[in-house]
């Protein structure tokens, strides 16, 4: 036995000796961001538990290591900490990229600065999760007027287009999941096809001046952007049930995502939405229910060097309108006006009939990114959207079920963007787009065509730098190319030709004469150039000031070109106009923010000159065979819009606060010298809120809007004969709402179940105390009042 002993110690001796333990693992740890060596960084050999860190140089070495595989950790403050597998095979060299700059930027709070905003130097707002799940059961438009000097224009209570500044539609971009909206957002009567539960959070940046967005946002950049994902072996989710007393609505939103902690993640929502008829504080809002089905799937692998993503949605909305608003002819509206209810009151019901619109509205977006070192990013993306539109009037006969209206718009749309951020104190980027849209109107409705058949070709390039001199002064420049061309073919009846001078303007637009009928084809070109350059200063500890300019160039979007034909439920004819020109703003902006411990301010002011401003105002009646209608049509003038913005907060102690939101616009027609159409009314919303973390995180607020009556109006009014009475009558369309004031609560509080499981239950009433009312922005103020009390109940469960 102890000859086998001697031998067996002998043999793991010479096993050991045999082994080459004398190796070195060395090497180098340097900023991925810009090529800096990271001090102090700590390698830890995990399967060895052995450790060192980097000198002044970044360089690390530890001795005495057998050839084998270690697995080794990397960290440092404020950056990733990065683990690998190494090979050891004798003497080992390694260079490590941490990245240290850019995690450090958004991890470190400064006071008074938020880092989630995409700007430095515009007017920028940011909507976090909690109030957008509060609006989960309601729509885009309504959440965003939680944002100062933005508002809304509504056509009826479901249809609900931003307003940023007094500028809407084709003036506003709308970003979701980094995916421009091509949503036929032309007319009032189009709201954005966006489910508010896909998004995290929402910038809102007003003015042109986040160009790598598109250069013809002359109001402003909507940008819905999805959930952080988290880079860990993680299973997380939440659902949204809600309940409505005023239409009996609810909602059903579910999401859920897998992520790994080597960057893979899945993910997926669903969305679930019913009203029926809404009611006033007197009477039912017959035909005015809504029903929507949407989901979303997105995946991907996401590391900081690189990573892509795919992703799918799909939304189908089903909206009725007001059916009191769909009107014979003029003399009917002229009823409607004068009368203090709608014609038609009927008990409520879930049923959607027509004038109603069916809407679907598909994104599929691919995107990949590579980040290198010492340079910066690459971004590549493209996307898909199909938006598929059914308008229906209410018709008789074999055409009682087919729509008026049939529009399918399809969008391809290649981008890049490259990022230059390797020096700390200055970030180039640029970035190139391309789109194809194609417009197909459907001839089979037996309605004319509204909207033509065309082919659109969008080209645009940019270039953006951002600048830090010191701790206190930001500067940034940006300058944007866009080239757009529409190619269309369209009907034009003979008479309609002549008697807007067109044979005489367009006579080469013509490709075939029917007698009657002659078909065209515009192709139109517009060259778009837009520039921005702002500045921030941080004056002190407590406050700073913001000052920014914005060009811009906003070709006329086929509605403002081609529109020929009758809308019910607007209630009048609109006609576009091919001598249209685009759009040219110059618009200044200030912003001053203070904030300490108890106040928080927000005071932002701005004017914008626009030259060829587009508009839609009313310009007379014509008679069709259902009666005398009046027409609207699209004209040109130089404008100015100015107003002030206020957000201000203060906090009493840590359980009472009060805030004030208040905002005021003017917009004049220089040209006429008068009032420009469809202005937002000055309004102020007051708050005072209570919270109390040791009563089930409670959270309450009395809110207090005050909206005045708009007094700067143009007078649009007209007359018409009434062949009932044998009399001409005045048709006035232009007399705005009386002032109103409204209450509403909103209150929550939170269960704890589990340790990664809460359960939050909101109570929110809006207009407490029934009050009726007419917003000068809705176009169905002129058939009924707008929304009563609701009460809304609503559950969220985290998990």
């Amino acid at each position: 036995m102890k000859y086998f002993i001697s031998i067996l110690c002998f043999s793991v001796f010479s096993f050991v000796q045999s082994q080459n333990c004398s190796s070195t693992f060395s090497g180098e740890v340097h900023d991925f961001h810009d090529g800096t060596p990271i001090i102090n960084a700590t390698i830890f050999i995990e399967n060895l538990n052995k450790y060192t860190t980097t000198d002044v140089n970044g360089q690390f070495s530890i001795n005495d290591l057998c050839n084998d595989v270690i697995k080794i950790e990397v960290s440092h403050l404020a950056c990733e900490t990065k683990k690998m597998d190494v090979t050891i095979d004798g003497d080992t060299y390694l260079e490590i990229n941490l990245e240290h700059h850019i995690e450090a930027l958004s991890e470190v709070e400064v006071k008074g600065v938020n880092t989630s905003k995409l700007t430095k130097t515009t007017q920028e707002t940011i909507l976090k999760s909690e109030t957008i799940d509060r609006f989960s059961s309601l729509n885009l438009g309504d959440a965003l007027k939680q944002v100062s000097g933005v508002s809304s224009i509504n056509t009826g209570s479901t249809i609900v287009k931003p307003v940023i500044n007094g500028l809407h539609s084709s003036r506003i971009i709308v970003m979701t999941n980094g995916v421009r909206l091509q949503d036929q957002e032309w007319g009032i009567e189009h709201a954005p096809n966006i489910d508010l539960n896909t998004a995290g959070s929402i910038n809102v940046i007003k003015g042109a001046n986040a160009l790598a967005y598109g250069g013809d946002a002359i109001g402003g950049v909507i940008v819905a952007k999805p959930s952080k994902i988290s880079l860990k072996d993680s299973l997380y989710g939440k659902t949204i049930i809600t309940g409505h007393s005023n239409g009996r609505g609810y909602n059903l939103n579910s999401s859920l995502t897998k992520t790994y902690k080597k960057g893979w993640y899945l993910g997926a929502q669903a969305s679930l939405k019913r009203f029926g008829d809404f009611e006033a504080t007197d009477y039912s809002l017959t035909n005015t229910g809504l029903n929507t089905k949407g989901f979303s799937v997105n995946g991907g692998f996401k590391t900081f060097e690189k990573g892509f993503n795919i992703s799918y949605s799909y939304l189908d909305n089903e909206i009725g309108i007001l059916r009191s608003s769909h009107i014979g002819n003029v003399n009917d509206l002229v009823n409607a006006i004068n009368s203090p209810e709608p014609s038609v009151i009927e008990d409520f019901s879930y049923d959607i009939n027509a004038p109603k619109q069916e809407v679907t509205h598909q994104i599929f977006k691919t995107e990949f990114y590579k980040r290198f070192k010492k340079f910066g990013r690459v971004d590549i993306q493209y996307d898909y959207q199909n938006n598929h539109r059914y308008e229906y009037d209410i018709r008789v006969g074999d055409d009682k079920d087919k729509p008026a209206v049939d529009l399918t718009l399809k969008t391809h749309t290649l981008k890049t963007n490259v990022k230059l951020d390797s020096k700390s104190n200055v970030t180039y980027q640029f970035g190139v787009n391309a789109s194809f849209q194609n417009n197909f109107a459907d001839p089979t409705t037996g309605v004319r065509r509204l909207i033509p058949d065309y082919d659109k070709y969008d080209l645009g390039t940019y270039v953006i730098s951002s600048l830090r001199l010191n701790n206190d002064i930001n500067l940034d420049f940006g300058l944007r190319y866009d080239f757009n061309q529409i190619n269309a073919k369209k009907f034009y009846r003979t008479s309609s030709w002549e008697e807007r001078g067109y044979d005489t303007d367009f006579p080469d637009l013509v490709i075939d004469d029917l007698g009657t009928q002659l078909l065209v084809n515009p192709v139109l070109n517009y060259h778009n150039i837009s520039a921005s350059a702002g500045i921030s200063y941080k004056l002190n500890d407590n406050s700073n000031f913001i000052f920014n300019y914005g060009l811009s160039n906003r070709a006329p979007n086929a509605s403002e070109l081609f529109s020929d034909g009758l809308h019910h439920s607007a209630a009048r004819i609109e006609l576009g106009d091919l001598r249209i020109k685009q759009e040219t703003s110059n618009r200044v902006s200030g912003t001053y923010n203070y904030i300490n411990e108890a106040l928080t301010l927000n005071f932002e002011a701005f004017y914008n000159h626009i030259s060829d401003y587009i508009f839609i105002e009313p310009t007379g009646t014509t008679q069709t065979i259902r009666g005398a209608f009046p027409v609207w049509s699209y004209n040109q003038t130089n404008a100015s819009l100015y107003g002030l913005d206020l957000t201000a907060n203060y906090s009493f102690n840590n359980q009472w606060y009060i805030n004030n939101k208040s905002s005021f616009i003017k917009g004049r027609d220089l040209t006429r010298n008068d009032a420009l159409i469809d202005m937002p009314s000055t309004k102020t919303v007051n708050s005072i809120g209570y919270t109390n973390k040791k009563w089930l995180n409670l959270n309450t607020e009395l809110q207090s809007e005050l909206v005045f009556r708009q007094n700067d109006y143009p007078n649009n009014n007209f007359e018409v004969y009434n062949p009932t009475t044998d009399q001409m009558v005045l048709v006035d369309v232009s007399t705005t709402p009386p002032t109103y004031h409204l209450l509403h609560l909103q209150s929550n509080i939170t269960l704890n179940i589990s340790e990664k499981t809460n359960l939050n239950i909101g109570l929110n009433i809006t207009n407490i105390f029934n009050t009726d009312y007419r917003e000068n922005l809705n176009r169905s103020r002129y058939f009924a009042d707008d929304l009563g009390r609701n009460i809304m109940l609503q559950l969220k469960l985290n998990y």
